[in-house]
């Protein structure tokens, strides 16, 4: 079979030939733009999962799905950013909004009055306009002026709300890695979003990130359990593991047999992007029309080795030695969740002790809290990986750590 056919995508964020599985956050996504296209209120939505279960995929199938209906889509991948970044991102973010309303020559009052405000709110970051520049109006006094983040973003969307209304349009958010928001600017985004229910206007926002992100948002705001739905997406169940991997081969008149299909779902676990890689990596040992359990487990060194060298390695090389050995003593205990207290007796010290690496490791992405003491890789199979790339737990000395 040729590399030229293969119908595998095992790149970040891209959309497979199949899409499946996902059908019920696709019904969720196209409920929410039609109630709020008839002046209604729904429920934002926060798609939750570990890394690599397609989280950025459907907020490519959402995007295109607002699309079809006419909405203007503003789309990020949200970085770790102080208040000033946050608001030059997102005011460049929302001035495309504004002139894909409209352009600028049939702008309404409601419009201009919306581009004041945004100039106002960009003004603290950018004194000389540029990130409004050609829209050729005067900052708004009173408004996305209060030196206050949930105060300002707030009258942006309010002001763009009225002005989306007035258009018969929708503006939607789509927001990917909100985990890595600061406190400040979640509680902003919440803020500003309640108030668009509140007004019945047509903003709205859907995110992506890591399980915790669920209970960052309650803290942030109290009401965010209300105001949005957390679906949370994992692995796919056997038949649309089987699906995946067969729908995409069929297209070029390749098939598996049933026992190419057990295997390959048992050795992915059924994740979305393993199943890519290890379909992309059967397409180039098999000779077909049929992909064989022989060809699938001939398969498994060229996957695991593509998997160890990108998407595992990347994650380990931006560790510390300390770090790298907490994750190697978590691998140890198994790929569940473990607790503080466990892993620090794996390592020879005290939970207290290696808090700081732990709360590091949890910042960085690597590790979530499904529950208080517990901390649990946010990669399927990392463990493996870790037992692989680190035969031997070493954990380095005892020493002070640096303060600032």
């Amino acid at each position: 079979m040729r590399a030229l056919t293969n119908p595998y995508t095992p790149n970040a964020g891209a959309e497979p030939e199949a899409v499946v599985g996902r059908d019920d956050q696709l019904a969720s996504f196209e409920l929410l733009l039609a109630r709020l296209a008839r002046g209604r209120t729904e429920q934002s939505m926060i798609i939750t999962g570990l890394r690599g279960v397609g989280k950025t995929v459907l907020l490519g199938q959402f995007r295109t799905k607002a699309l079809e209906q006419e909405w203007v889509v503003l789309e990020q991948e949200v970085s770790k950013h102080d208040e000033a970044d946050f608001r030059r991102d997102i005011s460049s973010r929302l001035r495309a909004a504004l002139l894909q309303l409209s352009p600028k020559v049939r702008w309404s009052d409601r419009l201009r009055h919306a581009a004041a405000v945004l100039k106002s709110f960009s003004l603290s970051v950018d004194a000389a306009g540029t990130l409004t520049a050609g829209m050729d109006v005067e900052a708004a006094e009173g408004f996305a002026d209060h030196a206050d983040l949930a105060m300002d973003l707030t009258d942006v969307f309010v002001a763009l709300g009225e002005a989306a209304k007035e258009q018969e349009r929708g503006v939607v958010l789509l927001f990917d890695e909100v985990q890595f928001l600061t406190k400040t600017q979640l509680e902003a985004l919440i803020q500003a979003l309640h108030k668009m229910v509140q007004r019945k206007l047509p903003i709205t926002f859907v995110g992506a990130g890591l399980p915790q992100i669920a209970e960052l948002a309650g803290d942030a705001k109290s009401y965010a359990e209300r105001l949005f739905k957390f679906p949370s997406i994992g692995n796919l169940t056997d038949d649309d593991a089987k699906a995946a991997l067969a729908r995409p081969a069929a297209e070029e008149d390749i098939t598996y047999s049933p026992a190419a299909l057990e295997e390959a779902v048992a050795i992915t676990g059924g994740y979305p992007y393993f199943l890519q890689e290890l379909g992309y990596a059967v397409w180039t040992v098999a000779a077909g029309p049929q992909i064989t359990l022989e060809d699938v487990q001939a398969a498994v060194p060229a996957y695991e080795a593509k998997l160890d060298a990108s998407f595992f390695r990347v994650r380990l090389d931006r560790t510390t030695d300390l770090q790298r050995a907490y994750l190697r003593a978590m691998a140890q205990l198994g790929a569940a969740a473990q607790k503080a207290a466990d892993v620090a007796e794996v390592m020879g010290r005290t939970s207290t002790n290696l808090g700081p690496t732990r709360a590091e490791l949890i910042n960085m992405g690597l590790l979530w809290t499904p529950q208080h003491g517990y901390a649990a890789f946010t990669v399927p199979h990392f463990d493996r990986f870790l037992l692989r790339a680190i035969p031997t737990l070493d954990v380095p000395p005892l020493r002070a750590r640096r303060t600032r």
